[in-house]
């Protein structure tokens, strides 16, 4: 079986010395992040002969990498930060980023933004940091009525409006892009292509999904001016939902925090490690992914790219690759101020077993369990039966159960608004 063959291209302050560093090539290691955190480049160069020169730290290396057969994909521009030298044998290491948000955004700003759209205010920041801005369409037009930035450094800044705004902020080729965190497009608004994994490319994978702590929905309180009371608003649906400490004074920045931290959480409701023995350059985070050869559950997930790690070295080209579940966009819903369920004491569910005939009805809130269980005291003063008719008698157990819950929940929150001033 003939194996493709492993190919790179370095560019060092415009001139490509891809030719002088091949025969020494001892590893490349690209780390590619989502996230504030900057790209990170590792090249590692045999010196035994001691002839290579040590460049100056601020040197800026352009790489491509792929494979001969294939082509190459660039990967951008990155900027010498550390040189290391050791032996024996001799070895020289040339670690290079991307600009990062956390060491070049760090001074203290004062500054304020008023009757602005988001998308002026990252220009702003790009503007300052001498960087081209790059903004996602979805994101650019963002009305802000008053944003504050009080000695606070941009990088914190960012962090800030991407955890509001649910976005990822990062500079790649001396652009400040702040993009959607789950939405596979480029600042320009195109889908990024699709990416096939199968597990034959790979040697080994994680799985993992946790249940512990689920939440059904995101909470988030507001202030209403008007009525000088608080509301609120969910993201997902009520049930064991999420609540945000923040108390936000319109109900616009309510909704927008309730839809962040949703879409946040359900991304991380299941992630994916894998390690591509064959690398694929053209992965890269935010790439939407589907993979084959798995368990059905993983199978049938949307996955998308978090981080991607790349190497090459004398064994070859690989990728580790970090995926995350594919968040679908999301809305936030007002809830309601008035108790729908007025002095509903109970629920009924009626359930019918086809195979049996048996039928019958059960209850919430109950006492006792199996066959002794019989409606809490008071239960069935004023009942709310559910309309639908259940299979069985376990599943109308469980709806009577959850509608009961909900209207508990419904209550608690609409006595909790009323009793904050």
């Amino acid at each position: 079986m003939d194996y493709p063959t492993p190919a790179f291209k370095i560019t060092l302050d415009g001139q490509d010395i891809t030719a002088k560093f091949a025969p020494r090539l001892v590893s490349l290691d690209l780390t590619e992040c989502r996230s504030d955190s900057a790209d990170e480049l590792s090249i590692t160069l045999s010196d035994t002969d001691g002839q290579l020169a040590i460049p100056s730290k601020g040197a800026r290396i352009n790489v491509q990498i792929g494979w001969k057969e294939s082509g190459l994909v660039d990967k951008g521009v990155f900027t010498v930060d550390e040189i290391e030298h050791s032996g024996a044998p001799d070895l020289l290491t040339l670690r290079a980023r991307t600009a990062s948000l956390i060491d070049t955004f760090r001074q203290p700003v004062d500054r304020s933004f008023h009757d602005t759209t988001l998308g002026a205010v990252i220009e702003v920041i790009a503007f300052q940091q001498e960087l081209k801005a790059g903004i996602a369409e979805a994101l650019r037009g963002v009305k802000i009525a008053h944003l504050d930035q009080t000695r606070e450094s941009d990088a914190a800044f960012l962090r800030r409006l991407g955890k509001k705004y649910d976005a990822a902020a990062t500079v790649k080729n001396d652009t400040l892009l702040f993009m959607p965190a789950g939405r596979s497009k480029t600042a320009s608004g195109r889908d990024l292509p699709m990416m096939r994994i199968t597990r034959n490319l790979g040697d080994r994978h994680r799985y993992h999904s946790a249940e512990r702590d689920s939440y059904s929905g995101v909470r988030v309180f507001w202030h209403d001016d008007r009525h000088g009371m608080r509301r609120s608003v969910v993201a997902g649906a009520p049930g064991n939902s999420k609540r945000l400490r923040t108390t936000y004074a319109n109900e616009a920045d309510a909704r927008t925090a309730a839809v962040a931290e949703w879409q946040r959480i359900q991304r991380g409701a299941a992630t994916l490690e894998l390690s591509l023995a064959l690398g694929n350059p053209a992965l890269m985070p935010q790439s939407p992914v589907t993979v084959a050869g798995f368990k059905t559950e993983i199978d049938h997930q949307d996955w998308l790219t978090a981080k991607v790690t790349h190497s090459i070295s004398d064994t070859g080209f690989t990728s580790g690759v970090e995926l995350e579940t594919r968040s679908e966009e999301a809305e936030a819903e007002r809830e309601d101020q008035v108790d729908p369920d007025p002095g509903i004491t109970g629920v009924f569910a009626k359930w019918r077993d086809v195979a049996t005939k048996k039928s019958g009805q059960e209850f919430s809130p109950s006492s006792g369990k199996g066959k002794h269980a019989a409606p809490a005291a008071g239960a069935t003063v004023n009942t709310k039966t559910l309309q639908h008719v259940y299979a069985n008698k376990q599943t109308a157990v469980r709806a009577a159960k959850l509608e009961w819950e909900k209207i508990q929940e419904r209550r608690e929150i609409i006595k909790e608004n009323r009793d904050v001033h």
